[in-house]
């Protein structure tokens, strides 16, 4: 009798309407919950935003699967019937979705696909503009007070060892270890937002915001707290709308962003730079950066400027990553793409390493170039400017940066000293590294200078003046650079300061001209004209280099010519002002001086 009733027949398609909301529900939910989190561009030439819609599509099929009941085990139904089946279900809830989802695989497929070199290696070549330079001509002498001193592990273990000095911050918050170099008022210095300590922290002081930052200066190696007047609200530490990340994408969702950077203008004041990223070759090749978002960290505000238009104070818009990014495809594709890969005629790469240079009130990047079999060594080097990407090669042939360090190391084995990555200077018309010398604590102990073309050339010394004596008269010596052809550094000017100050029993005058920040320094015991001058009168100073070399005084080799007057024979190495400490009240005329070791 039961054989005779009919077979019950179940369809997924019944009742569509309620699972097919409350799964749309259920996707919107999971899209913003990630959205929020991953905060990706929602922009076609980003690659996360594909990502996104192919999360969004597999939400929604697994939730209208499984609101739908999925195949029931008790329903009779033949192979045939339960295919028909999927097919209307498919058909009637997720046709639209897959659809996207099909489109969106074959498009992020196909934009791969013509975004690679190999299909446009001329394009890929031409990303990055490269002149050639004359070192000589266009790299001048940098005076010390302009000279980094540090590496970018140095100054952040010194900001760190700052903050732990602060009983009233130490508790509350701590150093971000993120540090962004720029040129402030026209001196190297690195900077750095503080941090909450923990989540607790920032739930007790999000009110007030991160009330201070750290600078610190790459040439004295001094760092100091900033307190701000109003603390920032806007940073990385922020873990929820004010994180400066989440907060630029809901301002502009759509653009592409390169990690944004800490930066503080020149009086002071904190803002993020964030570089806006675009592809300019297909679909994801090509990357380049279009201009960049500056928001204030203190209230949020935040202006986009194109490129061309970016405020001359802001320093870091490309990194250096991109920069040397662009030039391997420049170097690795000038004579096309097989040539690349087989022949690799004329192909040339940057070399690992990069280090930071402030010239003109901007800050270049500096890194080696090299043959594409990356031998020990350099064909020469490129400059390139952080804001502008305008970018020169100077032709340099030497050693490597690594083998200029393992040379200096050489000189200081003994001591366990390590070498930083190097800067390339002009000194006395070579191209010359200098590398500071870190001891086990990340603290600079010596200096030194290794000729780019005889790697062989080193000097070391525990002060960069007395290095750069040393390695000048080394050059004198080996015929590499004539004794006549030895730079003088000549300032002239009006005087705008004097002081005086008695070493090891003799009388010195310093002298500072107006517009600098050095003092020059003579001995009245050997030039006893000195003690004629006065506030406003116009002299000529000359440097000369010591004869004694590495172990000269610091207080040797400048002459003087004042209103024409004979000239008198000289005495030091330029001071800064901050070196010298004025007589305080009870005190002799003569002020106190403090010599930097």
């Amino acid at each position: 009798m039961n054989s005779n009733k009919p077979k019950k027949s179940f369809s997924l398609t019944k009742g569509w309407v309620g699972p097919t909301l409350l799964s749309l529900v259920i996707t919107a939910a999971v899209g913003f919950i990630y959205f929020y989190v991953t905060l990706p561009a929602l922009n076609f030439q980003a690659g996360e935003f594909y990502s996104f819609l192919g999360l969004l599509c597999v939400v929604y099929f697994v939730s209208i699967f499984l609101l739908s009941g999925g195949i029931r085990d008790n329903v009779v139904r033949t192979p045939k019937e339960k295919a028909r089946e999927w097919l209307r279900f498919i058909k009637s809830r997720c046709l639209p979705v897959g659809i996207l989802f099909l489109a969106v695989v074959l498009v992020a497929i196909v934009g791969w696909l013509i975004s690679l070199p190999i299909f446009r290696a001329a394009s890929y070549r031409d990303l990055l503009a490269v002149e050639d330079g004359n070192f000589s001509q266009e790299i001048t002498q940098i005076s010390f007070d302009k000279i980094p001193t540090l590496d970018r592990n140095s100054a952040e273990y010194l900001g760190d060892r700052q903050m732990g000095t602060l009983s009233d911050m130490v508790s509350q918050f701590e150093y971000s270890n993120d540090s962004t170099q720029i040129n402030y008022q026209g001196r190297p210095v690195r900077v750095a937002p503080i941090a909450y300590a923990d989540l607790i922290k920032w739930f007790t002081n999000r009110g007030g915001g991160l009330p201070a930052y750290v600078l610190v200066d790459m040439v004295t190696q001094e760092a100091t707290v900033v307190r701000l007047s109003q603390g920032m609200k806007y940073s990385f530490s922020e873990p929820l709308n004010r994180n400066i990340f989440r907060h630029l994408r809901f301002q502009y969702p759509t653009f592409m962003f390169d990690t944004p950077q800490f930066e503080i203008d020149e009086q002071g004041n904190p803002w993020w730079i964030a570089p806006r990223v675009v592809k300019t070759i297909g679909l994801f090749g090509g990357t380049d950066i279009q201009g960049a978002v500056l928001c204030n960290a203190v209230t949020g505000e935040s202006t986009y400027y194109d490129i061309a238009d970016v405020p001359s104070w802001v320093d870091n818009v490309y990194t250096p990553q991109l920069i040397m990014q662009q030039y391997d495809y420049h170097g690795t594709l000038v004579n096309g793409f097989i040539n690349s890969v087989l022949g690799q005629r004329d192909v040339t790469v940057t070399t690992e390493g990069y280090n930071y240079i402030a010239l003109n009130d901007d800050v270049y990047v500096y890194t080696g170039v090299t043959s594409a079999n990356a031998d020990q060594s350099n064909l020469g080097f490129l400059l390139s400017n952080q804001r502008t990407k305008e970018t020169k090669f100077y032709t340099a042939p030497g050693a490597t940066e690594y083998v200029a360090m393992d040379s200096a190391m050489g000189e200081v084995q003994d001591l366990g000293y390590t070498a930083t990555f190097p800067l390339l200077l002009n000194i006395a018309g070579e191209p010359t590294y200098f590398i500071p010398l870190k001891d086990a604590n990340n603290l600079v102990k010596s200096y030194a200078m290794v000729n780019v073309a005889q790697y062989q050339v080193v000097t070391v010394a525990s002060t960069v003046s007395q290095c750069e004596q040393a390695y000048i008269l080394q050059l004198s010596e080996k015929g590499i650079t004539q004794a006549e052809q030895l730079p003088q550094t000549q300032a002239s000017g009006v005087i705008e300061e004097i002081r005086t100050a008695v070493l090891e029993g003799n009388t010195y005058y310093f002298l500072r001209l107006e517009g600098e920040k050095v003092f020059y320094s003579l001995s009245a015991a050997q030039n006893r004209e000195v003690v004629t001058l006065n506030v406003g009168d116009q002299v000529t100073i000359e440097h000369g280099i010591s004869e004694e070399g590495s172990s000269s005084s610091i207080l040797d080799g400048y002459s003087l010519t004042v209103d024409g007057r004979a000239e008198l024979q000289p005495q030091k190495d330029s001071l800064e002002p901050s070196d010298i400490q004025p007589a305080h009240e009870g005190e002799t005329e003569t002020q106190q001086i403090q010599l930097a070791s």
